[in-house]
């Protein structure tokens, strides 16, 4: 099939912008962890950038997207190494889809660090890092995606990764937090985000990032990547208002943490569904997106789990709504179409999608649990206490994010002031 130009810049444009995901993430966590930890919770993210697209040339690509193997399961060998797919492509070269698909797997690996912030080894990380996709993602990203995935042939819509990506991160997410336990005086003492403009920057990233998510889902410049485009928009923007409203209403205030989140709940719930809703019903199913997640990442509180910065409240309940309301009041005038109860008065789908997220879950948290168990027995993934209690960053990569305690040059030549001893021990507490 001859290459359709346009329909490849959209690809490798969108690739890009979803790669850029993951740097937005590094900021958007790092300004939530404290402020001894934030090089660790950064490094997680970039390092997973480094390993991914190493195992993603090497042999990831061939799993997900391979002819072979098991075809309900898994792909076979055929693309280990990438070799022969130079040339080949259908409307688009074949690398392009490639590079597209790298940068999913990457942000789907770096996403599952958040649960684990302030307590985690990074060399264990970086091991776990391959593991994980292999034996994760790799199979799950088959099952919805290749034309002989069996979540695939059951009919369950997943546009743009709702389970593949956040109900899977979401759940190894709570795997790796029953794994290492919880932060050393969890719950009870404050852990604050030690930098909110950093959380407000991820954040704004992760959205301009998230064109290239679901618009390039559609894999060519079409109408199904403008519904995607506007139902991107519309339902990410309602998700953070009615964040920012339950907590109006719960706790009196509005903050800039609470719209960064809800924002990022937003992106979550739409990311399944971006082609099979109209605008309309994008956004309500922002607004149902913001208001649940923002109840939901209360829930560690009330059963005892130490998610650090809120990936299971977020993206797990979050991808689930999303994939449910595919199935609740999903379009048949999308670009996807979806039969669902108000456009068809059908049930089936409904069952359909719950099935991809009840499979996707288990599958998720199991081998998830197993893996951590079994690095945390051999490699340990939890630093020490004193590790944890001095700073993650200092133990871990010999650096600190902040030097609090020399003065520096100011822009004009002359010294400045260093912080006064009220200001430093303030930060240090908050740390």
């Amino acid at each position: 099939m001859e290459i359709d130009s346009g329909n490849t810049a959209w690809i490798l444009t969108s690739a890009a912008l979803v790669l850029l995901m993951t740097p937005g993430l590094a900021f958007f966590y790092g300004g939530m962890s404290r402020a001894k930890s934030v090089l660790n919770m950064m490094m997680m993210s970039f390092v997973s950038m480094s390993i991914v697209s190493m195992v993603w040339v090497l042999w990831g690509y061939s799993v997900a997207f391979g002819e072979g193997g098991v075809p309900a399961f898994f792909g076979g060998l055929d693309a280990l190494g990438l070799v022969g797919l130079e040339a080949e492509g259908e409307g688009y070269p074949s690398l392009a889809f490639v590079a597209f698909q790298a940068t999913f797997a990457i942000i789907t690996v770096a996403l599952i660090s958040g649960a684990v912030a302030d307590r985690t080894k990074f060399m264990t990380w970086c091991v776990f890092v391959p593991l994980w996709l292999t034996l994760v993602y790799l199979p799950i990203c088959h099952w919805v995606w290749h034309a002989e995935g069996w979540i695939f042939k059951l009919g369950a819509i997943d546009f743009a990764g709702g389970t593949v990506v956040h109900i899977n991160a979401g759940c190894a997410a709570l795997a790796l937090a029953l794994v290492l336990g919880r932060r050393k005086g969890w719950p009870k003492e404050p852990m604050r985000p030690h930098n909110l403009p950093f959380v407000l920057l991820g954040a704004g990233l992760l959205w301009f990032g998230w064109f290239g998510f679901n618009g390039g889902s559609a894999l060519a410049a079409n109408e199904s990547a403008a519904l995607a485009f506007v139902n991107t928009l519309v339902a990410t923007g309602a998700a953070g208002f009615a964040w920012i409203m339950v907590e109006k209403l719960r706790d009196g205030a509005a903050t800039t943490l609470g719209i960064a989140s809800g924002i990022v709940a937003g992106l979550v719930a739409i990311t399944p569904a971006a082609a099979s809703m109209t605008p309309l019903g994008a956004l309500v199913l922002g607004l149902v997106a913001g208001a649940v997640c923002a109840v939901a990442v209360g829930l560690k509180y009330r059963l005892g789990y130490d998610d650090s910065l809120d990936v299971v409240g977020v993206h797990l309940v979050g991808g689930i709504i999303g994939a449910l309301a595919i199935g609740v009041f999903g379009s048949l005038a999308g670009t996807v179409p979806a039969a669902s109860l108000l456009s068809d008065g059908s049930a089936v789908l409904l069952g359909k999608q719950a099935a991809a997220i009840g499979a996707t879950m288990a599958y998720s948290f199991i081998v998830t649990f197993i893996l951590g168990k079994v690095l945390d027995m051999t490699m340990g993934f939890r630093v020490d206490e004193e590790a944890e209690a001095t700073g993650i960053d200092i133990a871990e990569h010999a650096e600190s994010a902040y030097d609090l305690n020399t003065s520096s040059t100011g822009g004009l030549g002359g010294p400045t002031a260093a912080p006064i001893a009220g200001d430093i021990k303030k930060v240090e507490a908050d740390a």
